[in-house]
């Protein structure tokens, strides 16, 4: 018999009795702390030897009052890169690290509604820490597709252009695609006003300092701003916390819904998300793909939009910006947030530029929801208007240049008419109140008749 023969895993009465005292003693001793030391800094992230450590941990980095926490991104056997959550100015090599919590956390609960929070969940509008004592990793794993309900009940926005042709249901995620300058602020700012939802959470990322004081302060009503929770970090925060803050935002969004809320939440924007993204990527060594996006760029925004929707007490419903330069096309965060979403709606920056608010090109802009929440003969006007506007969009130029002649088509002569009646009923400017779903169906019927 060989020695491989003779060989067995099977401890005797003694190594067992041996065995089983060092396995509780190990089970007894109290685990040391994950610790390395600054190897390299460069302008984003950090290179620390370090071993046994998980992506997602949040580390500290020196010492004291200068210590800076930092999230792991990247690990190897031996080292890991740290993304710091206050920027790398400052640190040096030789600086101790120590793992402090295995996930970054944010503070969740009814405290927060009426605050401000920056993109890791501390407050920011002078006020005092929320006073909860609840808190939920910021990054987790999305309902199980198999036991989400249906979406059956329709989220009531109060703005005509999208209750009438992309109609809204609660837990649906829709993207929002535009140019600079096409009204998005606005719009996400009349929808946090006149939607019928519990609670509303506002994600700004990426936006410039001024803007997100605007937005809150000239935009949202005292009254709306009560239900509402803010989480920004600006675009001049490291990208570690513009990452963070449409995290954060949805773990605070998970918890409404885990007790039974409808929630809105609000992102602006999912571009400015990818480049963080994108600067984090590449910071640690990932290769680039289309338009300089690494691989796991797209394989973070899916996880982020799906961690919207129904579950068996609430719902998120999600709607995500996009920036877009044009029709969108070519456009790689475009085309997979379009794919993701069940559905988008579309500004144009030429109906801004004549004025009407909301920009929305209602023929560019779909719900594929809208069947299952919407009646019938409301699916049935807002077809024959999108094809009324359809219709007067291709002879437009014509009109332009008294080249149309009246009588050499029904549709036509029909789209013409009711051109004027269907930009009234679509202009819908910030100081005007919601509509009921009941007067929309009214004035829809109105301006085709």
């Amino acid at each position: 018999m060989t020695g491989c023969d003779s060989y067995s895993t099977r401890p005797d009465g003694a190594d067992r009795v041996a065995l089983e005292a060092m396995a509780s003693a190990m089970a007894m001793a109290r685990p040391r702390p994950a610790l390395g030391w600054v190897r390299a800094v460069t302008s984003s992230v950090v290179h620390v030897a370090m071993s046994g450590i998980p992506v997602g941990a949040i580390c500290r980095i020196g010492q004291g009052a200068q210590a800076v926490m930092a999230e792991v991104i990247s690990t190897t056997d031996r080292t890991a890169i740290l993304s710091p959550h206050g920027g790398t100015a400052g640190l040096a090599g030789g600086q101790l690290v120590a793992m402090v919590d295995s996930c970054q956390r944010v503070a969740v609960g009814d405290a927060l509604l009426g605050r401000v929070l920056d993109g890791f969940g501390r407050a920011i509008d002078g006020g005092p820490p929320p006073a909860t004592d609840a808190w939920r990793p910021v990054r987790a794993a999305a309902p199980d597709p198999l036991t989400r309900p249906l979406i059956t009940q329709r989220l009531h926005t109060g703005l005509r252009a999208i209750d009438a042709f992309t109609p809204i249901g609660r837990g649906q995620r829709m993207a929002i695609l535009g140019p600079p300058g096409a009204g998005k602020s606005g719009l996400l700012s009349a929808l946090a006003a006149g939607c019928d939802a519990n609670a509303v959470v506002i994600a700004l990322v990426g936006e410039r300092g001024r803007e997100v004081r605007e937005f809150i302060e000239l935009t949202l009503p005292p009254e709306v701003r009560a239900h509402t929770v803010v989480v920004a970090a600006t675009s001049d925060r490291p990208a570690s916390e513009r990452v963070s803050c449409v995290n954060s935002a949805m773990a605070i969004a998970e918890d409404m819904r885990a007790r039974g809320r409808s929630v809105l939440l609000l992102v602006d924007s999912l571009t400015r998300v990818a480049r963080a993204l994108r600067e984090i990527g590449l910071a640690a060594g990932e290769p680039p793909t289309r338009r300089g996006f690494p691989a796991s760029v797209y394989a973070a925004i899916p996880e982020i939009i799906e961690r919207a929707g129904t579950t068996g007490g609430g719902a998120i419903t999600g709607l995500f910006t996009v920036l877009v330069e044009g029709d969108g096309e070519g456009d790689p965060i475009a085309e997979e947030v379009r794919s993701l979403t069940d559905g988008h709606i579309t500004l144009s920056a030429e109906i801004s530029a004549r004025g009407r608010y909301p920009a929305i090109a209602v023929t560019q802009s779909l719900s594929r929801i809208a069947p299952a929440i919407a009646a019938p003969e409301d699916l049935e006007a807002a077809g024959t208007a999108r094809d009324l506007m359809a219709a007067y969009e291709e002879v437009e130029l014509l009109l332009r240049v008294g080249e149309y002649r009246a009588g050499t088509d029904a549709r036509t002569d029909r789209a013409v008419a009711c051109r004027d009646a269907l930009e009234a009923f679509l202009a819908q400017p910030l100081t005007e109140a919601a509509t009921a779903i009941e007067q929309t169906r009214e004035r829809l019927q109105e301006a085709l008749s």
